[in-house]
């Protein structure tokens, strides 16, 4: 919305060429702020004003913009601009552009580097695809345990400034590995006579650079830091992730789960700039995948279609048991999934979450079962005959079908996710509709079973 209300008093800017009154103006604003802005102005516009801008600041603001955004403008731009944003950069906010550009486009972008620069975007690219070390920055203010907090103070003004953050710094010994971390509010309060290694108490949470990225959104859960330091397999410091970008990797796994289990598949760019013949793209083979699913729901019906013939009145009952076993099976797929993606259970825990299950299966279709039942009955008693004789027999096939299908899509929901996560395979796919197609398979073969034996001698 600021963006929206403030590009065509930018557009004039550059048409009448007021280009330091643009830069001043623009560099005053915050630069999330004026990211936003760039976003809603032509692709020529915005080179315009990167070209105007101070290249810290450009920088800066370019961080903030989105992937997509970024790549347009590195084509944009011309090569010392490109070079100048590349080269302030915050290292991690670079590598994540790097990573998902044409591996000849990132070659040459590492050659506008500095050597300084190259040296550590060829570090962190040769971390494995999404692992903390694709995450990390290498800003951070590193200290030896022999400096006094004067000396130590004077270095953190002297290199901090351009740092991602200064709220710890870290003690590393001479072949690098790191000893502690220190907060910088202790170094403010300690006595000036004091060392590093007098506040040091050695105890020290770090990442594993080569570790998923998974596992640091894990740890900030769990240690409630901003800023968490990251050792390679030696112990050896090597970058700090920060809390901003462990946030950014929360919000993009919990937008590709929600995709999946809503059947998509996940989208790479915002919904409203995917075209729609790539949401078509994404839609349409899970919908495929369901829909030769529901087929089989048409064959169990045809399997039972002389049970159905002699008794119309099973037919009636097909959308509720149905419904009740995939609504019931999606909410513990939900359950786990979740309890999967917060480290709380893993596939070891499987019987435990059978157990736990069954008995909530047990329970919620023994409630779902008697009100099923009752359910006959109560339209049985306010229209006479309209179930029948039998109709007592009819109340106890539902109310048994519901008990059935209610334990059995509780087991299924839950037990589909930690097989699929043994699998090696994402557990989202075990989708709210995916598993419910799987219910109203097994649902109605579990229902005409339970007629079979309730109701044969009687309509059947």
């Amino acid at each position: 919305m600021l963006g929206s209300a403030l590009v065509p008093e930018i557009k004039e800017m550059i048409q009448k060429r007021e280009f330091i009154t643009l830069r001043d103006a623009l560099e005053e604003m915050d630069p999330a702020d004026v990211a936003e802005i760039l976003t809603d102005l032509q692709p020529e516009d915005r080179a315009v004003v990167f070209r105007i801008l101070h290249k810290p600041n450009a920088a800066d603001i370019f961080e903030h913009l989105e992937l997509e955004v970024q790549e347009a403008m590195l084509f944009a731009m011309g090569r010392e601009d490109v070079a100048g944003i590349l080269n302030e950069m915050a290292p991690d906010d670079r590598t994540a552009l790097l990573e998902e550009l044409p591996p000849a486009v990132t070659e040459r972008l590492l050659n506008l580097l500095s050597a300084e620069q190259r040296k550590i975007a060829a570090t962190l690219l040769g971390f494995p695809e999404g692992s903390i070390g694709r995450l990390m920055t290498t800003d951070y203010v590193r200290v030896k345990p022999e400096w006094t907090v004067p000396a130590t103070l004077e270095h953190i003004r002297k290199f901090g400034r351009n740092k991602e953050t200064i709220q710890n710094v870290y003690v590393s010994d001479l072949k690098g590995v790191l000893i502690d971390d220190i907060k910088l509010r202790e170094l403010v309060l300690a006595d000036p006579s004091q060392t590093i290694a007098d506040l040091m108490d050695e105890q020290v949470t770090s990442l594993n650079a080569n570790d998923p990225q998974e596992e640091a959104v894990r740890a900030f859960e769990h240690y409630d830091r901003n800023a968490l330091p990251v050792v390679d397999s030696r112990g050896v410091l090597v970058g700090i992730v920060t809390v901003d970008d462990v946030l950014d990797i929360v919000m993009e796994e919990a937008t590709e789960d929600i995709q999946k289990m809503g059947a998509v598949a996940a989208l790479e760019t915002p919904y409203i700039d995917t075209s729609i013949l790539n949401l078509v793209q994404k839609r349409v083979g899970w919908l495929i995948v369901l829909f030769v699913g529901q087929t089989l729901t048409a064959t169990v019906i045809q399997h039972f279609e002389s049970s159905i013939q002699r008794a119309v009145v099973l037919s009636l009952f097909i959308p509720l048991i149905i419904s009740s076993g995939g609504n019931t099976g999606s909410q513990a797929a939900t359950l786990i999934i979740r309890a999967m993606s917060m480290g709380e259970i893993t596939f070891s825990d499987w019987w435990k979450v059978v157990q736990r299950e069954f008995v909530c299966g047990l329970l919620l279709g023994l409630v779902l079962g008697l009100v099923g039942f009752a359910n006959v009955l109560f339209w049985q008693a306010i229209h006479p005959g309209i179930y029948g004789e039998y109709f007592l027999a009819i109340a106890l096939t539902v109310g048994l079908s519901l008990l059935g299908v209610v334990l059995w899509g509780s087991l299924i929901g839950s037990l589909l996710p930690l097989i699929l996560k043994a699998l090696k395979q994402d557990p989202a796919v075990a989708s709210a509709p995916f598993v419910a197609t799987m219910c109203d398979v097994t649902g109605l073969i579990i229902y005409f079973t339970a007629a079979s034996l309730v109701l044969t001698g009687k309509l059947l």
